[in-house]
């Protein structure tokens, strides 16, 4: 039988197969994925072989399909081990706001790095813009003039107030998608407003801390009604990319992608080398400051929060 992960639990995994039956299944063994060195070695969205045994009431996995893509993330600060967090994805979208709690581009910036090495388009979605205020709807034309130049469009949403709800679902359409961001920042809300049929749960931001209590423990890929599939995922504090070296990192720039042919190196690295294009360009104002010290922070592995889900 074959089917598609949609839930993982430590050691269990629930699969639907294509008449969308759920099966409870096991993996077969010390399961080793080619090339992949990380915690799980099966992952929402990976779409597997299963059978049952005997009279078993648990299938067991015997076989996991190449993956057309996948999101990877350091699994902790200290550790040089990685997490999937989800497989065969059509399209990621970072929901974010600017206030209660804050993202910050380089939260953004290493999602979108990800997302660029294994080509999976992405989108922006600035939510709870009810709660606005001038000083955030300031920041928020500053996040809409930084990313969608760079082909990142950019939604404003509030499931309280209804705005941005039809344009998501439209988005969402015929895809998989996976919904990624901090904790509190309303990602289970704007699903209940989109399909309310899920009843996902949802808290309210810690008033002390100002962040998100989050209600997610694992990431999830739901079937959305006449929509298509969601992964909703853990709130996340920070992102740690894997595996990038200088002259791969700068190529998930689309910016610095399309001038970096320009630079008297081949292999510059855009910091110091003489005749860089990349620092001319944003000597120039062409790119973004905040882009560029995300850059810099990535190139030397530097964390701002503690990488684990919140």
């Amino acid at each position: 039988m074959k089917g598609i992960v949609i839930k993982s639990t430590g050691n269990m995994y629930f699969v639907i197969d294509v008449d969308n039956k759920q099966h409870v299944c096991k993996l077969k063994g010390n399961f080793k994925i080619k090339g992949i060195k990380s915690t799980n070695p099966i992952a929402v969205g990976d779409k597997v072989e299963f059978e049952y045994l005997s009279d078993q009431k648990i299938g067991l996995i015997n076989k996991i399909e190449d993956r057309n893509n996948y999101i990877i993330r350091k699994a902790t600060k200290l550790s040089k081990q990685s997490h999937i967090i989800a497989a065969n994805i059509d399209q990621l979208v970072i929901v974010v706001t600017l206030a209660n709690p804050r993202t910050s581009t380089g939260f953004i910036d290493r999602f979108l790095v990800t997302a660029e090495a294994y080509h999976i388009p992405s989108v922006i979605i600035i939510n709870k813009i009810d709660l606005n205020t001038p000083a955030v709807e300031k920041k928020i034309n500053d996040i809409i003039d930084i990313y969608e130049p760079l082909g990142y469009k950019c939604y404003k949403a509030s499931a309280i107030i209804g705005v941005g709800i039809k344009e998501i679902i439209k988005l969402l359409k015929n895809r998989v998608t996976l919904f990624a961001g901090h904790s509190g920042v309303g990602k289970s809300t704007l699903l209940n407003a989109i399909c309310p049929s899920l009843n996902l749960k949802t808290k309210e931001i810690s008033s002390f801390h100002a962040k998100g209590v989050h209600t997610t423990t694992f990431a999830e890929m739901f079937l959305l009604d006449n929509i298509g599939f969601i992964i909703d995922t853990p709130g996340i504090k920070e992102f740690g990319i894997v595996d990038f070296n200088s002259n791969d990192l700068s190529q998930r720039f689309p910016e610095m992608r399309e001038l970096m042919q320009n630079c008297q190196f081949n292999n510059c690295s855009h910091t110091h080398e003489p005749k860089c294009a990349v620092k001319t360009a944003l000597d120039n104002g062409k790119i973004n400051t905040s882009r560029y010290t995300n850059y810099l922070n990535m190139l030397n592995n530097v964390e701002t929060e503690e990488e684990e889900w919140e």
